[in-house]
């Protein structure tokens, strides 16, 4: 019983870790929104974070404590085309003027923040009302 009780928290725990890296991943697409030339020489590409549900992950291991909850199976580059800009002057520049921008904009990942900050303030919300219920029921033991 207290084990089905806790598993409430722990549903909680495990969206707000995945939100919180979500929010980590998107802040770094941000931060490189103009990187034209990263570590491997090529221009950044945003990243997306992959969640799987922690039910599918229990199923295969037939462990059916880990049934719920989410986890992050990883970090996955966006492959969509990365945009030209000219921009003659810059360093990476072709012989065109074009310079191979990275895939970030700019609004979608300030949506993208907002979506997992609401989504990691909602799991946030359910572990205080757990906490709340909590000690209101050791408040009614205690007046027994």
């Amino acid at each position: 019983m207290i084990g089905q009780i806790l598993s409430a928290t722990d549903i909680s725990a495990s969206g707000m870790a995945g939100e919180r890296m979500r929010m980590e991943v998107i802040a770094n697409n941000i931060a490189n929104a103009q990187t034209t030339r990263g570590e491997n020489g090529q221009p950044f590409r945003r990243k997306n974070v992959v969640f799987s549900s922690a039910f599918d992950a229990a199923l295969n291991s037939n462990d059916v404590r880990g049934m719920r909850g989410v986890r992050v199976v990883g970090v996955e580059p966006d492959q969509s085309e990365l945009p030209k800009s000219y921009r003659p002057g810059h360093p990476d520049a072709d012989q065109d003027g074009l310079v191979t921008m990275p895939n970030v904009e700019i609004a979608n990942e300030m949506v993208d923040l907002i979506t997992a900050s609401r989504g990691y303030e909602a799991n946030l919300r359910v572990m205080r009302t757990f906490r709340d219920m909590v000690d209101r029921t050791l408040d009614v033991l205690r007046g027994v």
